[in-house]
């Protein structure tokens, strides 16, 4: 799920709301329904689709394809609220003790795609903001940033 959520920038709602169906393995997409039930397509990563796929291997009752890509114990989908839990439970596994929210992983999601040079308009798609002053919020750059990019670019940095 951390995968999944991370490579496609989804919104935990949309996480734990994907149908099997929407999930295109072959072509590694994903078809999600963000706020107001607006339809976009995303990619997902060749390690997000092998994770997904080690999942349902694990899962007798899965991929049933009118059901959910993840589910709880008795196959319906997990709520947001199990999943924060979840989300909390693996931090502290792994060593985190800071706040960490699904929308954390949606932020790095973002921040990491401006970083490694996407531009803003694919962002804003996969993201599915309907305008792009609310993606813009992502190419804030620290002082220190913008000083390590000016010393090492400018001739007489």
């Amino acid at each position: 799920m951390l995968e999944v959520l991370y490579a496609a920038g989804l919104r935990v709602s949309e996480l734990v709301g994907l149908p099997v169906g929407g999930v295109d393995i072959e072509l590694g997409f994903l078809r999600v329904f963000g706020k107001g039930g607006k339809e976009r397509v995303v990619p997902l990563n060749r390690r997000a689709l092998h994770a997904l796929k080690a999942y349902w291997d694990t899962r007798k009752d899965l991929p049933d394809p009118k059901g959910f890509a993840f589910a709880g114990p008795r196959g319906k989908p997990l709520t947001r609220v199990a999943f924060w839990y979840e989300l909390k439970r693996w931090a502290r596994a792994a060593g985190v003790h800071r706040p960490l929210s699904p929308h954390t992983l949606r932020h790095s999601f973002a921040t990491h795609l401006l970083r490694g040079g996407a531009d803003l308009r694919s962002v804003q798609e996969m993201l599915g903001h309907a305008d792009i002053s609310t993606t813009q919020i992502y190419t804030h750059v620290d002082r220190q940033g913008l000083k390590d990019a000016h010393r090492k670019f400018h001739p007489r940095g």
